[in-house]
Formats: structure tokens, sequence, C-alpha cells
């Protein structure tokens, strides 16, 4: 037995692969070739605004690849070349394997009889905490209005003499994490064929979704709170629902972050998608109305020219050999795309009609709960929070809605506007995710650099998660919360 294993793990290191140094350099090439063409936030790290030296980075991982002995050395050169960027976007992935021949699917059922089997099969569960990010709950003042699980959105209202703070709990902007959500869908979906069918229920889950949302707002109202907290701590992202959502928030016009994609392939498709959804508008039976007809046409020969200009992209070699400040440099590879709201930043009400208007603006499927809210809102933020949650935070921050309190969030930005394939390096297979979308700033600049709070509220030395809930209701408020 002893003889046997001597022999299988002399056969093991006969046939394990040896270090193959030019072949990890070639996958760093590889991948900054792979970063050049698609990589959206190259130009804002390639500034000095972004806060990464890439000249410097790109020599020490040259340097750390030739002094590697090893796979794992290898590995850790390029995991500590991605993570310099601070991108939570740009990350590795699981190894992938070579390519094989997909096996065949089962067939999805057509309609579902019942809602739990429909989100159960469909996926709707939560893979986030739905308690509030820090214990509101334990503070002695606290009445729990909803609990987040049987109903979507934990929420709750914090008391002190004549003063009151709603906190509102969104773990996600995504709804796929709430079996509520996709209940409430279900039951007001119609029935065919003895079933809803998945479209059915996904057709209704984002307003379902908004609206659920709309009335954890009301209750507050009804209470007579007189500032809200949006719990952000920990959310991760989620889709568009980051940039409708703010309507909820505010009677006030909002102009959602004007958008760049790159102009590569990771973001040609989704302005040829654009194209194609404006056309399919313009082509609608029954016609359009002479103002939207105008507005179609004239986003749609937009984005015509985008794809255009997206087909000759400039070289980003630049940014291993020179620093340029932000919107300077003539080559960025990133294309305008309209805004994170659509090809429309904005657009008033019954200016157009509806099909249109869902064209034009996306965030048009808000209009139902806009301005539910209309006093004072506070953000609270993590270094957890990020993505489509930074998205919702810039939007009310910049336009003055609402004021950031807790830690700098994550840093993630845009992340994807359409699929894009991860980068697969051809010695390692290390696989790399990178996104290939930019949104801005009110001041211009890449809102991948995160948040930094207007009240920042850093944990203590010593101090519990409760009594650091507590500093946040007093940052608010300027005085304590808790005084009877």
């Amino acid at each position: 037995m002893l003889l046997a294993a001597w022999v299988a793990g002399n056969a093991h290191a006969e046939t394990k692969k040896p270090f193959d140094r030019a072949g990890w350099l070639n996958d760093y090439r590889t991948l900054k070739a792979a970063l050049e063409a698609n990589y959206s936030h190259l130009a804002w790290f390639g500034s000095p605004q972004g806060g990464v030296d890439l000249p410097a980075l790109d020599r020490r991982t040259e340097q750390a690849l030739r002094g590697a002995r090893t796979d794992v050395e290898a590995t850790a050169a390029f995991d500590a070349f991605i993570a310099a960027f601070h991108d939570g976007h740009l990350v590795r992935r699981p190894t992938s394997p070579p390519p094989v021949s997909p096996l065949p699917e089962p067939a999805k059922p057509s309609s579902y009889p019942d809602a739990n089997t429909a989100c159960a099969a469909l996926g709707y569960v939560p893979s986030t905490r739905v308690n509030f990010s820090l214990p509101f709950e334990s503070l002695p003042s606290f009445t729990l209005m909803t609990d987040g699980l049987s109903e979507a959105f934990r929420s709750g209202v914090v008391r002190s003499g004549d003063r009151s703070i709603g906190i509102v709990r969104i773990p996600r902007f995504r709804a796929g994490e709430f079996p509520g959500i996709c209940t409430r869908a279900f039951e007001g979906a119609t029935s065919r064929d003895g079933g809803v069918r998945p479209e059915d229920i996904s057709n209704r889950v984002d307003p379902v979704w908004l609206d659920t949302l709309a009335q954890r707002l009301r209750a507050f109202r009804k209470e007579g709170v007189s500032m809200v907290l949006v719990d952000l701590g920990g959310n991760g992202g989620g889709n568009d629902l980051g940039d409708w959502a703010t309507r909820a928030f505010t009677s006030q016009p909002l102009t959602s972050a004007p958008l760049q994609v790159t102009a590569g392939d990771a973001g040609l498709p989704y302005l040829q998608k654009e194209v194609s959804e404006l056309s399919a508008a313009l082509a609608v039976d029954g016609g359009v109305n002479e103002r939207a007809r105008a507005m179609l046409e004239e986003q749609r020969a937009g984005f015509e020219a985008r794809v255009s200009a997206a087909g000759s992209p400039c070289s980003m070699g630049w940014v291993w050999k020179e620093r340029r400040p932000w919107g300077t440099s003539s080559c960025t590879r990133l294309v305008d795309a309209g805004f994170f709201s659509g090809p429309l930043g904005s657009l008033d009400a019954g200016v157009v009609d509806a099909r249109s208007a869902s064209t034009l603006f996306w965030a048009t499927i808000a209009e139902p709960v806009r301005g539910v809210w209309s006093g004072e809102v506070f953000v609270l933020i993590d270094g957890q929070t990020a993505s489509s949650a930074e998205a919702f935070t810039t939007l009310l921050s910049d336009h003055g809605i609402a004021r950031t309190i807790g830690v700098h969030t994550l840093g993630a930005g845009c992340g994807f506007m359409n699929d894009v394939a991860p980068v697969v390096l051809p010695n390692s297979r290390l696989t790399f995710s990178m996104p290939n979308c930019v949104r801005l700033r009110k001041d211009g600049s890449d809102d991948v650099a995160g948040v930094a709070p207007d009240l920042p509220v850093l944990p203590l030395p010593g101090e519990s998660a409760r009594a650091r809930a507590m500093r946040v209701l007093e940052t608010m408020t300027k005085r304590p919360v808790n005084a009877e």
C-alpha cells in the first residue's frame, strides 16, 4: 500500500506542469491588452484623480512575475495587480476549465400554478441580510413596522420626545432578493393556460418592488416622522432600481447620471441594442405622435453615430507610460451613451405616450411613486455599499436631496450594461470580469471612486454596534436621540 502511494505520488510529480514564466508574462500582456480594449474605468485610473499610479503598478507587476518561481507566486502578482484598482467589478473569478460542449438542459415549465412554486423555481431568495446594517432594532426607543421577511424592506421608527426617524432597509436593488415581491407580482399577473408565465412575473416585479418601498414611506408619513434614514449598509448593488427608486424620495425633478460605455467589443452591443429598441418604438402598431417620433428619431440618430464612433477606437496603451488628468485626454476609449436611465436623463410626465416614454427614459416606471416622501433624507453607507447602491446614493447626494452618513463606500461604480464575457488568460486560465460602463457624477468624476460620507461616523475602538447605531442617529439629529 505504501508502495502504491509512493508510485502515485511520483506519477503526479512527473505529470505536474513545470512553472512557465514566459507563459505567465504572456498572460500579463494579454490581460493588459484586454484592459486597454474593454475596461471602462481605465482612463479614470490612468489619471491622478483615480488614485492609482498605473506606470508604477505595471513595473511592480512585471518585476514580480519575472521574480516568481511558482504558479502560486505568479497568481499572487496578478491578484495584487487587480486589487490595486480598488474596483469592485474588476475581479478574478474562479479559474475557467477548458471549454466543453454543453450538456442538454431539462425543459423549463412554461407556466406555474401557484406563487410559492413559481417564486422558488425562478430563484427568488434573499442572499443579503434583511436586518439593519447596524442594530437599530435593539435601541430602546425603536418600534418595528415591517420585518423584511414576511414583508419586503425592514422598517421602523425611532422616537424621542417630539422627534421621530423612519428607518428603511434596502438590502439590494434587485427584485430577485425578495420572495414576497415575487408573490405579489404573481398574484397580480393574468393567469393563462392554467398558470402564470415567468415573463408575466418578471414584467411586474420591478413596479411591485417600487410600490412596496413607497408603502414604507407612506407609513412613515402616517406616523409623522420628521426624517428618513435609508439603510444601504452592505447593499452591493443590483440593477436599474438603484436609479429608479430615487424618485420616491423627492418631488423635485432628477436627472440621472450621464453614461459612457467602452468603445470596444464589450460596449458595442449596448449601443446597438439601443438603436434596435428606438427603432422598435418608432415602428409600433398605431404609430406615435409627432413629438414622440421626433424625440425617438433624434435619439436613434445619436446612437447610430455612437456605434460608428465605437468602431474606430484609439489605443489606451498610454496608461502604462504616463498619467493624464481626467477629462483632458483625447483618448479614453469611451463613448457617450445617454444616461443611466436610458437615452434621456429626465422626461416630464405626459410629454409622450407611455411606450415611447419607457423607451426614452426608463425611470418612467417610477412615476407612480414619485415624491411619496418629500422630507429630509439621510443615506447610511458603509464599505460594502457598491454599484447600483452607489448610483442611488450619488444621484440623491448630487441633487442635494439626501445627506450621506457612515463610512466611505466600496467603490464599484458602473458595472455592466449588457452581458460581457469574462477574460480567460491562455496559459494560466485565470479568469477576470471587467466592467464596460462609466457613470459620471455632477462634478464630472467617475463614480467608481466611491462615495465619501457627508457625515462620517467611523467605528471607534471599544464601541459596540449598538452604540454606533445610536451615534448615527445622534449625528443626524445633532443631539441625543434616547434622552428619556
